[in-house]
């Protein structure tokens, strides 16, 4: 069986894994790969951006070669590929367990338990929850549901039509990384350094061809593309704001403003200004679009991984 068909059938199972399965609540190869990348870190750590670049190559070259070998292992077997294929794109990707935390959030505000919903928003980002309303709550979740199709969707289907296995698991390894050291703290300025511009490198195909099928799928394409055109640059992030502007376009509502992390206030750069603000049904129709995404995403890499082999023929 050709590699881009490989691709395409155990992409789309391990999709399909993920969309019946979700996470396990247990035992996630993620977590089995944040223990040991947070072993590796209490052996490396230094206040240095030299040791953050060590850490990085070390657990991110681990993850790439780890689906390295597992792919050669079964590359006799096309039935074993795509099986291997569907296992790893199932552990990297998180589109079920996003759109069911975001739904969670959504009912409770529906329900007028604020502090439910606040109870559960730190499942879903970073945010101060105490700082925010039921409609603020219900734009962080819409921001979250945005940059998070990217990151845990998009981005890895990107690179596992490029690089197969290695490339599921080497773009898992390091957005998650990114999320662990990447930050801007005492300890991480430095030693994070790496993971987090390495972050930015690797999420920026993901993130603008998350942008581009919002911008097909949702219902005002040309909303989102004036979004992303006049507002993504201004975002601090290189690859949320492209993604986050394209959504809040497709949905007609205005994202960014003031925010709160970690007791750091953030005012940050208004995206779609002319839309309005964000309430709480708009969660259910991010977590909509998210997914109509996803799986344009797997149409794009097959398609993409189809004409790669036409052309090496």
């Amino acid at each position: 069986m050709r590699a881009d068909r490989v691709f395409a059938y155990g992409a789309a199972a391990g999709l399909l894994g993920d969309l019946l399965l979700g996470d396990p609540r247990r035992g996630h190869p993620v977590a089995a790969f944040g223990r040991a990348a947070a072993a590796v870190e209490r052996v490396l750590w230094r206040d240095s951006r030299g040791r953050g670049a060590l850490h990085t190559g070390v657990c991110v070259g681990g993850a790439v070669a780890l689906g390295g070998l597992a792919a050669r292992r079964v590359r006799s077997s096309p039935a074993a590929s795509v099986a291997l294929t569907a296992a790893a794109t199932w552990a990297v990707v998180g589109g079920t367990s996003l759109a069911r935390e975001a739904r969670a959030i959504g009912r409770a505000l529906q329900d007028g338990d604020v502090e439910a919903a606040r109870s559960r928003l730190p499942h879903l980002c970073g945010r101060d929850p105490q700082a925010l309303d039921a409609d603020g709550i219900a734009r962080a979740v819409v921001e979250s549901v945005a940059e998070n199709t990217s990151d845990a969707v998009v981005g890895a289907l990107v690179w596992g039509a490029a690089a197969g296995v290695p490339g599921l698991l080497g773009f898992r390894a390091v957005n998650t990384l990114d999320a662990m050291v990447g930050h801007r703290s005492p300890r991480y300025l430095r030693f994070g350094w790496a993971s987090a511009r390495l972050d930015d490198v690797v999420g920026a195909p993901g993130a603008r061809l998350t942008a581009v099928l919002a911008a097909a799928a949702g219902p005002d394409p040309r909303g989102a593309v004036r979004a992303w055109r006049d507002d993504a640059g201004r975002h601090p992030s290189p690859n949320a704001g492209p993604v986050e502007a394209s959504f809040a376009g497709a949905l007609g509502v205005r994202l960014g403003g003031t925010l709160s992390y970690g007791g750091r206030v953030e005012h940050r750069p208004v995206l779609n200004g002319g839309g309005r603000p964000v309430t709480v049904p708009d969660i259910g129709r991010a977590v909509r679009l998210s997914r109509r995404v996803g799986w344009l995403a797997l149409g794009v890499g097959a398609a993409a991984r189809l004409l790669a082999q036409g052309r090496g023929r």
